[in-house]
């Protein structure tokens, strides 16, 4: 289970254990991710979990990888997004391009792989490129994927803070033949005190206390995040082009 990289904090994450409480959502998202795992590898899609921060997501996404590792034996990755550009951009090297696919080979060929917070890396066309790699080719080899996202899967173009914004288009679009999309809502687990458990979420659920939404400075940061990375920036305003902020290269080339 240590080859998986899941981290110490989920290390210990199970579909049992998970705290339930009367969320018809969470139930149908919770019955969905048990299926996955009981029926892996004869699935023909992957799971996309999406909702709030601290709602269970990472660990309903690392309960099944768990599972289907332990049941199967099967090569099963956890990566957290931004960890996981974070160690890609740290092997460019503009002469040897190779390094780069010591990284991404295992991510594209792990048999089951759970992408952690899709969305939350900043915007730019290294990072729609590089994630786009890795999606399709895990889509066109047919390797199911479980990702997990705080954002919205709408249908407006036009919100900044939706999925399809975030990841872009294409990728969006794979997405969607890929995967099960199961979206819910419910309380911060991460705001309930030391023995707390599924009365105290029934509660703050009852009470009408499920986060929605990002956070004001979160929607005001990825506002200003794509505005620094629009493609038409330098058309609208004096000065010169826009240019990457980091010179890393085309992931998977050469």
């Amino acid at each position: 289970m240590h080859d998986a990289r899941i981290p110490p904090r989920y290390a210990r994450c199970d579909l049992s254990n998970f705290v339930t409480y009367p969320n018809e959502k969470l139930q149908l998202t919770l019955t969905r991710a048990r299926k996955f795992a009981d029926t892996f590898p004869a699935v023909t899609k992957g799971l996309c979990l999406i909702g709030p921060p601290g709602i269970g997501k990472t660990h309903i996404a690392v309960g099944v990888l768990r599972q289907s590792i332990q049941r199967t034996g099967v090569r099963g990755l956890f990566y957290d997004v931004r960890e996981l550009l974070k160690m890609i951009r740290s092997t460019y090297n503009p002469v040897v391009r190779t390094a780069e696919m010591d990284i991404l080979r295992p991510v594209m060929d792990a048999e089951l792989l759970v992408l952690d917070d899709l969305g939350a890396e900043k915007p730019s066309e290294w990072v729609e490129e590089t994630m786009n790699l890795i999606v399709n080719t895990r889509y066109n080899e047919r390797r199911p994927t479980i990702f997990t996202t705080n954002y919205e899967d709408t249908p407006d173009d036009s919100n900044l803070d939706s999925l399809k914004v975030r990841v872009g288009f294409r990728m969006h679009s794979r997405l969607h033949e890929m995967c099960e999309f199961l979206e819910y809502e419910g309380p911060d687990f991460r705001m309930l005190g030391p023995g707390s458990g599924a009365e105290e979420l029934a509660i703050l659920w009852k009470d009408g206390k499920g986060r929605r939404a990002l956070p004001p400075k979160a929607r005001s940061q990825a506002r200003a995040q794509l505005r620094e990375n629009d493609p038409l920036r330098s058309l609208k305003q004096p000065g010169p082009s826009r240019e990457l902020k980091w010179p890393g290269g085309k992931a998977g080339r050469g």
